[in-house]
């Protein structure tokens, strides 16, 4: 089982073997959470692997279209 010291600024260093086991790379983001006397340290998912997730993001002449297309096709029949 690895050891880890504690530094002065509370830091801690994660064995390699467990970075490996887990998929922690540098910079990466980690939970911490504390449960009765044990730490617990999960690897969290980056934001910006989500990146175009939704698609891509129409132009706003496009939107703009859209919603008047919308509006007009609501209001269709109805007398102002």
């Amino acid at each position: 089982m690895p050891v880890s010291a504690v530094s002065s600024k509370g830091q801690i260093t994660l064995p390699s073997s467990l970075r490996k086991r887990l998929g922690i790379r540098p910079h990466d983001r980690v939970m911490i959470e504390g449960n009765d006397e044990a730490i617990v340290i999960k690897p969290v998912a980056d934001l910006f692997q989500f990146k175009g997730f939704l698609g891509t993001a129409l132009s706003r002449k496009t939107e703009r279209k859209r919603m008047e297309e919308a509006v007009a096709a609501r209001h269709k029949g109805r007398r102002p």
